[in-house]
């Protein structure tokens, strides 16, 4: 039988509607719209697709467009003067810095400008302290939206032995975290991990970002499992996941297909972050 396939295309869409409902009565209540301020340095391909997918979410979520456009030779000081106007600008909820910066520049200097407030994508020390103190603040959106992916399919945490493929800053070390706190029991591997294969097969809930093409396959994965492939790889055949999907499906009880798995749930998280600090911003909970 194969695996039951996780639509993150479904989900985003409801979470994404759900925001916009919510950004109208947060607009009724206080007067006031939220406001995301996504900002690119240089003229990357790839980063202005994301940007523009962003910045028409935005839009279509009832949310302030307060996107600010660099050329690709602006000096550190200047990108971090322009972080710091829009960290006390008060029409601004939410500030993106898109990732990678050019050559030159220190990306990660340029996120610490960000105020935790402020930071929609969870990325500054000081939400990812907050994260690991399980203290309340935002979440980095990737990992939230497996969080949210799971629960949408109702697939039990407490108590489930977890497997995180991937120890990355932008989702192995946060959605271990993120569930821990919902009480998983979590193994994470990564490059020094012996026999890969064997630990994920002990897994209930499996979560693949590796980034590393199809290194998860059918032997790797218990019967009846789910599935949660991060991973996104251009190829000529199209995009391709961290996991070997036509063999993995026949063994899965459910598996999130690349693309249109965890994909979607990116931006839509990235929405509900932005409504959730201005919300704060406003003192409401």
């Amino acid at each position: 039988m194969s695996a039951e396939i996780i639509d993150g295309k479904a989900v985003a869409a409801r979470v994404r509607a759900d925001v916009a409902r919510e950004v109208a009565e947060f607009r009724a209540a206080t007067g006031r719209q939220p406001g995301l301020a996504t900002v690119l340095v240089g003229d990357d391909p790839a980063s202005a697709v994301y940007i523009g997918g962003k910045r028409k979410a935005c839009v279509e979520a009832g949310m302030a467009d307060l996107h600010q456009h660099l050329p690709a030779d602006t000096a550190q000081d200047k990108v971090a003067a322009l972080l710091d106007e829009l960290a006390v600008d008060p029409a601004v909820s939410g500030i993106l810095l898109q990732l990678p910066v050019p050559a030159g520049l220190d990306g990660a200097a340029l996120i610490e400008r960000i105020p935790s407030g402020k930071d929609v994508d969870g990325l500054t020390t000081a939400s990812v302290g907050l994260l690991a103190r399980g203290l309340p603040g935002l979440r980095p959106c990737t990992p939230s939206g497996i969080i949210e992916l799971l629960d949408a399919y109702d697939v039990p945490l407490a108590g489930t032995p977890t497997v995180v493929v991937g120890r990355s800053e932008l989702v192995g070390r946060p959605v271990s975290q993120l569930l821990i706190a919902r009480n998983a029991t979590v193994t994470v591997c990564h490059s020094h991990t012996r026999d890969l294969a064997e630990v994920c097969r002990g897994a209930d809930v499996l979560v693949v970002a590796a980034g590393r093409q199809a290194i998860i396959g059918a032997d790797a994965v218990k019967p009846g499992a789910t599935v949660i492939d991060v991973g996104m790889h251009r190829t000529e055949q199209g995009l391709r996941g961290d996991v070997d999907f036509p063999a993995v499906r026949e063994v899965a009880g459910r598996l999130t297909p690349v693309p249109g798995g965890v994909g979607p749930m990116t931006i839509a998280l990235l929405l509900r972050n932005t409504l959730l600090a201005a919300r704060a911003a406003a003192g409401l909970s």
